[in-house]
């Protein structure tokens, strides 16, 4: 189930956040997983803009809620929807939480007329770059001024230690 993250939610999205990202230690990306992720307040300030889901596994067959396994935040760059960022608990993958994700937030940028998606990924790391890919993200060649800025910021942050590009998604219908 994916619904819109709650303010009482932000300290399971660091939680979710710190535990995905100790997937990259093992490819040698340990800027990565040392990443801290955003404040509490910065993760608040996306929940109240409306602009942060959360997918929520169902506790058995009671239908009521259970864990949170994953999250999406976005921003608005270029005017577009841009994923600023989406985990998914490592015990979780291959259930295609990030992908039903995504697809919320595809539905919400279709709802207000926005033309793409948008992110910033590592090129060459499988659930990175291929697997944006697979979601029919292509690699933008000459960004806008919004993601340019963000690629500058990640440099500045020591993220570009592997090649990393911005992609974009057109979306059908807007």
């Amino acid at each position: 189930m994916i619904r819109a993250a709650r303010v009482a939610d932000v300290p399971a999205l660091r939680e979710i956040e710190r535990a995905a990202g100790e997937s990259f230690r093992a490819i040698g990306l340990d800027v990565v997983a040392d990443d801290d992720p955003p404040p509490a307040a910065v993760l608040a300030a996306y929940v109240v803009a409306g602009r942060a889901w959360v997918a929520q596994r169902s506790a058995g067959g009671t239908g009521d809620a259970g864990p949170l396994v994953g999250y999406l935040i976005a921003d608005l760059v270029d005017g577009c929807a841009h994923v600023e960022q989406v985990s998914v608990l490592p015990s979780q993958r291959g259930r295609r939480i990030g992908e039903g994700l995504v697809e919320h937030l595809a539905g919400w940028a279709r709802d207000r007329g926005l033309p793409a998606l948008t992110l910033t990924t590592y090129r060459d790391v499988r659930w990175n770059g291929p697997y944006w890919a697979r979601l029919g993200f292509r690699e933008l060649i000459a960004p806008g001024p919004g993601l340019r800025a963000i690629r500058e910021h990640e440099a500045a942050r020591g993220l570009d230690v592997w090649p990393r590009l911005a992609m974009r998604r057109e979306l059908a219908g807007s």
